[in-house]
């Protein structure tokens, strides 16, 4: 199994340089905010392991909300440029990759930044890794589903759909699917169908992944007294501030929100990016890493099979902390609208929502960090939407794929490569052709 991993490059973007990085950026893109996979700066495309990537221009408005209740601004820079993906293997890796195959188009590109040193191979790569941001928590739909598989599955669907009978008795299902099987067999002999077999899963990975599943409960295990200390007057807190924070959450402008809608609904999936400020405060500042803690544990443990609590429509998704943690940076790939990417999260995880954003500035008030919050429908769709920022340059590797295609395709897979079926399970596996 290949893991995947997140990259989130974020630098300042230099006085003046802003009017020229927005064009050089549209000139990346063949629809908008959709990049061409073969533009002249980064061609993404023939980059074989990358998922999903991003530009986006961080340019938080919403600081500015601070003001109305007499709060001091967040002593931030006003413009941040963000280069999001993710990636098979060690991000390493793909950023040496992207300096042999394009380092002079992100030459071109970070040339707008302030301190940017990439005047050789070696000192882009630095540079690169050097403005890397630790990710707060991670989210991998399906860890270890690499792009080759989603392309190569792909194709096999395409095959065995071409060929199967549109409406299979039950009676010769197990006929039809050894027909198919040696339909496969013979156009992999004839290498016009490649089905690469899982890579080993790196040892390093394991070790971690295995210190981390063990560690962080024996951790928590350690501290369990001082939790049981400290947990009445951390609730008191709590629920102190839940009481007096300030909520706003204004409708959102008319033409922000078309600006968004003209960048959406370009393929089956979209991106998500938003920033906002976390509520002042020592607590909050203390809380979220915790929080965010617990989401990356539960991400990396439970929820990377397919799903994401009852959501299965996010692809990627990552919270980052940005300015010492006075801001939080979120970034997702998701399939289908924009409002029903809002729904899914107010009937399934409402709680998890408001456990993470209810410590940004303005959430609608929430009990007990997980009640109410975005369960007020309105309040929750003006607050996300005022929050979230254009996507200059958005690319997905398999367009026109949802996960729920992937997950149909993982499973044509493991019908041919499974052994003798008895004729209602050759039946349920036609029936996904």
């Amino acid at each position: 199994m290949t893991p995947q991993s997140p990259f989130t490059v974020v630098a300042v973007v230099a006085p003046g340089r802003e009017a020229s990085l927005r064009l050089l950026l549209d000139t990346m893109n063949g629809r908008p905010g959709m990049a061409d996979p073969e533009n002249a700066l980064l061609p993404f495309g023939f980059f074989e392991r990358l998922h999903f990537a991003r530009f986006a221009l961080l340019d938080d408005a919403t600081t500015a909300d601070l003001e109305a209740f007499g709060l001091p601004w967040p002593k931030v820079p006003p413009l941040y440029l963000a280069f999001v993906g993710e990636c098979d293997g060690p991000v390493q890796a793909q950023f040496e990759e992207f300096v042999e195959k394009a380092g002079s188009g992100l030459r071109r590109i970070f040339a707008h930044c302030e301190g940017f040193d990439g005047s050789s191979h070696a000192r882009l790569l630095a540079w690169l890794a050097a403005h890397d941001l630790p990710v707060g928590a991670n989210y991998v739909n399906r860890i270890g589903r690499t792009v080759r598989q989603v392309l190569e599955e792909s194709e096999l669907q395409k095959l065995l759909s071409a060929s199967a009978p549109r409406e299979p008795a039950a009676a010769d299902a197990r006929t039809v699917r050894r027909q198919l099987l040696a339909h496969v067999k013979a156009e992999r002999a004839a290498g016009r169908l490649t089905l690469t077999p899982p890579a080993p899963t790196p040892l390093e990975w394991r070790l971690r992944n295995a210190l981390h599943l063990v560690g962080i409960p024996l951790a928590g295990l350690l501290l369990l007294p001082l939790a049981i200390v400290l947990a009445p007057f951390a609730i008191a807190i709590l629920r102190r501030q839940e009481e007096r924070d300030p909520e706003f959450h204004p409708r959102p402008g008319a033409a922000e929100v078309l600006a968004m809608q003209r960048l959406e609904d370009h393929d089956v999936s979209n991106s998500f990016t938003a920033l906002g400020a976390v509520k002042p405060g020592w607590f909050r500042r203390a809380l979220v890493p915790l929080v965010l803690l617990a989401i990356d544990y539960a991400c990396r443990h439970v929820f990377g099979k397919g799903h994401l609590a009852r959501i299965q429509t996010i692809h990627f998704a990552r919270w980052v902390f940005m300015d010492d943690r006075q801001r939080v940076l979120f970034c997702s790939n998701y399939d289908g609208s924009h409002e029903s990417y809002m729904d899914d999260f107010i009937n399934k995880a409402a709680w998890g929502l408001n456990l993470v954003f209810s410590n940004g500035f303005g959430w609608p008030r929430t009990r007990w960090l997980i009640k109410g919050g975005a369960r007020h429908e309105m309040r929750f769709k003006h607050y996300q939407r005022r929050h979230q920022l254009p996507t200059q340059v958005w690319y997905k590797a398999y367009p026109g794929l949802t996960l729920s295609d992937l997950e149909r395709n993982r499973r044509i897979r493991e019908g041919v490569e499974a052994g003798e079926m008895t004729e209602q399970q050759a039946l349920a596996w036609l029936r996904l052709l």
